[in-house]
């Protein structure tokens, strides 16, 4: 293989006078590598795409915007809310399924110093009010499924702008989107400070609440240029040692996001590279494995992303066989681990794409690691090398480094690690140690300095590329008057990778069914968080001397009596 000349890449890449040299910056009095060359912040990259004006940025279904209108759009936002007195290190939150609006909104605030609070669409009306009263935006845009969500909350956020998008019709106190692009106006002159909030994106807690990741300007800005260089490495290693160039003058690529705007996969990976490409980005209304091949062919999409049981169900729908994909370069799988035969059957059936992945999250602004192509299928268990604006490091219990090769905590740390988490110094320290981001994933690095997933320390549940923490769904399980003991646990699914289990017992004389469980869980968490398998329980759940639950013992012996879908 060529892990040679992939080492000679990232030290040629990366050195003194390369397109991504690695320099050291003080942060907060931290030193962290950084990237020379990297933009100065998200608005220096928007503006960036002006000369691409007459080509065509975004679709939807059948409407069609070049960048040139994008970015009379953006302009016209922007300028509505600087009318409004919205100013530089103020909030705006977007709550809405993967429409255009949602990267217009995002552009407009990023450019004017404000930033986005990605709401969870998917979360329920009593999320939404945690989120609303914990970041305090100053406006939310949102679609009709969410404002119907949002009629709920008992005590709505005050003083906070409502701007509806997609609205079903006129709806008394929210002012139509259509009304602010026709504000018109130009994007307002700001200074912004690199290390100033971007966005910010809710990551399930571990406590019951979600915590608000403040990723910034240069962590955003770092993603990026992380997944540049990941391309240009791997294709510059690939070269030398096939002798095989690539195309001089690729055509621009042509991007199908299949994951919500409010991660950072589809937001700050496929998004912020497509864009900065001057490329397409596709938009669906919702995942539909047949509808995505029908829009590749269609579209004559280079490359599709999202957590891997979509690259499958590509692979094993029925129109597979027929429909052109000759135009894809790439299919890649993030949000969870790419199960290594997938990685095969990606290489065999898709004539014209390799399989790529990229480990990260949320608190890294994207990804940490990134693996494609022949490396890739040489190491399928791999999540890739650290990129270069990274240190990365194993720890033990006491975090002390351990020796190459074995299994520790991963640590990173580097320009994309986010500022902390808003209103919560407790999370922030628990979670960054001078610098350092504690992962919560317990990995190997091997002599190649490739990365290896091995275990999750976090008591967490990875489904579908979404993060479930089990303390979150026990706390909402225990509001229940019925419940006297739960556990939460990870049960493997063939489709997802996880689904969602609990163990439950009951207090003496209550009667409870899954239904009923289920149904009460839907008012209190989002339903991809809901238990999918339930055992209800006659004895109480086994504990070790310390009195906590054996949850891996209970796990493994329901699971073993109950086989997952």
């Amino acid at each position: 293989m060529h892990y040679a000349e992939l080492a000679k890449a990232r030290e040629e890449l990366t050195g003194p006078g390369g397109t991504f040299e690695i320099v050291h910056t003080d942060v907060n009095g931290i030193a962290i590598r950084a990237y020379r060359h990297a933009l100065p912040d998200v608005r220096a990259l928007w503006q960036s795409t002006l000369p691409f004006a007459d080509r065509t940025y975004l679709i939807y279904r059948d409407e069609r915007l070049t960048y040139a209108q994008a970015h009379a759009r953006v302009d016209a936002i922007a300028a509505w809310l600087a009318a409004r007195g919205i100013k530089p290190g103020d909030r705006v939150a977007i709550a809405m399924r993967n429409y255009p609006e949602w990267l217009l909104i995002y552009w407009a605030c990023v450019c004017s110093g404000i930033a986005v609070v990605g709401m969870n669409a998917w979360g329920t009306a009593e999320e939404m009010a945690y989120a609303l009263a914990d970041s305090a935006p100053k406006a939310l845009f949102l679609d009709a499924e969410r404002l119907d969500r949002y009629k709920e909350i008992a005590e709505p956020l005050p003083g906070v702008t409502l701007v509806g998008v997609r609205l079903r019709g006129p709806e008394s106190d929210v002012m139509s989107f259509a009304d602010v692009i026709a504000h018109r106006g130009a994007m307002p002159e700001v200074v912004i400070d690199a290390d100033a909030d971007a966005c910010i994106f809710y990551t399930s807690g571990a406590t019951g609440f979600p915590k608000g990741a403040q990723l910034t300007h240069r962590g955003c800005i770092t993603n990026l240029f992380n997944m540049l260089y990941a391309g240009a490495s791997t294709a510059l290693a690939t070269q030398r040692a096939t002798g095989v160039a690539p195309p001089a003058a690729p055509p621009a690529p042509v991007s199908l996001l299949t994951t919500p705007l409010f991660h950072v996969t589809a937001n700050n990976c496929g998004a912020y590279a497509t864009t900065a490409a001057g490329g397409t980005i596709v938009l669906m209304y919702r995942w539909d494995a047949g509808e995505a091949l029908r829009i590749i062919a269609q579209e004559r999409v280079t490359s599709i992303g999202g957590v891997p049981v979509m690259a499958r169900e590509l692979i094993n729908h029925p129109d597979f066989a027929t429909t052109d994909l000759s135009s894809l370069t790439a299919l890649s799988g993030g949000g969870a681990q790419v199960p290594p035969d997938l990685v095969h059957k990606i290489e065999e059936k898709v004539v014209s794409a390799r399989p790529s992945t990229g480990y990260g999250m949320t608190e890294t602004c994207g990804i940490i690691t990134s693996v494609a192509g022949d490396f890739f299928v040489d190491k399928p268990d791999s999540a890739g090398p650290a990129m270069p604006a990274y240190e990365a490091k194993c720890v033990d219990e006491e975090g002390n480094t351990v020796p190459p090769g074995e299994t520790g905590e991963l640590w990173v740390k580097g320009a994309a690690v986010i500022k902390g988490y808003i209103n919560r110094p407790e999370a922030t320290a628990a979670a960054i140690t001078d610098g350092w981001l504690h992962t919560g994933d317990i990995a190997r690095i091997d002599e190649d300095g490739f990365i290896f997933i091995v275990d999750r320390k976090k008591d967490m549940v990875l489904r579908g590329g979404e993060n479930v923490y089990c303390a979150e769904v026990e706390a909402a399980i225990y509001r229940h008057s019925a419940i006297a003991e739960c556990c939460v646990f990870g049960v493997p699914d063939h489709r997802l990778g996880e689904e969602v289990g609990a163990a439950i017992v009951l207090k003496p004389g209550e009667v409870l069914d899954d239904a009923e469980l289920r149904g009460f869980c839907e008012g209190h968490i989002a339903n991809y968080k809901v238990p999918r398998h339930i055992w209800f329980m006659t004895d109480s759940l086994p504990r070790n001397a310390s009195g906590k639950f054996l949850k891996r013992e209970l796990r493994d012996r329901l699971c073993q009596d109950r086989p997952a879908a």
